[in-house]
């Protein structure tokens, strides 16, 4: 499939049949969400529509690094890539690297400011102004909120782009309307998109369509972590999703990630490894997805930070170290995790593993444990591990991690997890 193809398959197509042909230069769209449903990855994939529709893109992050962003676009591109087959995908990536700018700010109050510094270089350079601008971050319920988007939409409008921004809800989102703390800026806000959690998809609603009192029910699913079009038409699977719809993602290594791998391709989902140049244990290589320097520096912690939240020593070198960033993108782009182990009277995981539990409970994602010596399933709930019956993957994108020493008992936990989710005859 070619770079015009893969723009026809955006939600953004489907969307533009519902708001009257799309957003248009000064108007303001909103991807209204609660904490961790996806609004970043869903501003990066209107990024990644209008850059691959020969369009120019200001990408501007609060509170954000630049490295961050630019590892969103790589990422969601890459999947986005592997999904409709792209061809020449180093030349679209480097075509479309050309026409993107990010501008990140630690501090995310000022908005309009930002926005008119971001803009600044193309007053001189007309040709090359954006046409969708991106702002992720901004705080709605903070103190001049009005005013802010008002000043924004206005530059928007000079610069003759469309403007999206995320906002984090709160409260009831029932109602077919914008929801706190979004509501009192209701006024200048055009587009309206809720993104919805479900089981299996993120489901994306439009809460208001202009001055449309009846906004459309578009009916979109989206993948849980890339927020990439799962289905035209549905927001929900028809039935049960296939394996294939589902993406390990570990690391690679010895013991129960072996075995989770081993199971992933059994079942015949996808999977993906993270790795790290100049690694020598690595058991999986199917799926392998190296990290660079700058990658890896994303998942950096301080010793001194894992030995507080993890209460052991674990070895000061540069290899245990780049492992525990590979673990860092392992987890982060998870939306569940599963674990085989033991849990330590401090309630961490034992092993270098554990450190993937620590970011999942950190990250308040939905985080299960197999305690081999006990024989039974764990869920994290709030401040405890509370035994639960034996769980099933219901995320797209989970993890799977654990201990090297895979006990008889272990492996069969792992065998019965795919089991329930997939059923109990893996493809031949």
């Amino acid at each position: 499939m070619h770079r015009k193809e893969v723009s026809l398959q955006s939600p953004l197509r489907i969307l533009q049949r519902s708001i009257r042909g799309g957003l248009g230069a000064g108007n303001l769209a909103a991807v209204l969400a609660p904490p961790g449903v996806g609004k970043s990855a869903f501003l990066v994939q209107v990024g990644l529509d209008e850059l691959l529709r020969g369009g120019l893109v200001l990408h501007i992050a609060l509170g954000q690094t630049v490295e961050r962003v630019s590892a969103w676009y790589r990422a969601l591109f890459a999947d986005l890539a592997e999904s409709v087959d792209l061809a020449d995908r180093a030349g679209v990536a480097e075509t479309i690297g050309h026409r993107l700018l990010i501008r990140a700010y630690a501090d995310g109050s000022h908005a309009p400011n930002r926005v008119d510094e971001a803009l600044a270089p193309f007053d001189s350079h007309l040709v090359f102004r954006p046409s969708v601008i991106l702002v992720d971050g901004l705080d709605w319920s903070g103190p001049g909120c009005p005013e802010a988007l008002a000043a924004m939409k206005a530059r928007a409008r000079r610069a003759g782009a469309e403007l999206w921004t995320t906002a984090q809800t709160r409260g009831d989102q029932g109602a077919l309307a914008l929801p706190p703390p979004c509501d009192p800026c209701a006024a200048l806000v055009d587009v309206g998109l809720l993104l919805e959690p479900r089981e299996t998809c993120v489901a994306v609603r439009l809460v208001k369509d202009f001055d449309n009192p009846s906004p459309a029910d578009v009916r979109l699913a989206l993948h849980c972590e890339t927020l990439r079009l799962v289905k035209d038409g549905a927001a929900e699977w028809e039935g049960e999703p296939p394996p294939g719809a589902f993406t390990l993602l570990a690391s690679g290594s010895a013991g129960a990630e072996a075995e989770f791998g081993a199971c992933a391709e059994r079942w015949g989902l996808r999977e993906v490894n993270f790795t790290f140049r100049g690694r020598e244990e690595l058991v999986r290589s199917r799926g392998l997805v190296e990290l660079g320097e700058e990658e890896l520096r994303l998942g950096s912690v301080s010793a001194a930070y894992v030995r507080a939240h993890m209460h052991r020593r674990y070895p000061d070198t540069p290899g245990f170290r780049h492992l525990l960033q590979a673990i860092w993108h392992q987890v982060s782009g998870a939306g569940e995790l599963f674990s085989v182990g033991t849990i330590l009277p401090d309630r961490t995981a034992h092993g270098g593993t554990g450190w993937a539990v620590e970011l999942a409970r950190h990250w308040n994602k939905p985080v299960h444990l197999f305690d081999q010596e006990r024989g039974l399933w764990f869920a994290w709930k709030e401040r405890d591990w509370i035994p639960v019956e034996p769980p099933a993957i219901t995320r797209a994108r989970f993890a799977g991690s654990g201990t090297r020493t895979l006990t008889d008992a272990g492996r069969a936990a792992i065998h019965g997890l795919f089991e329930r989710s997939f059923g109990h005859r893996p493809p031949s």
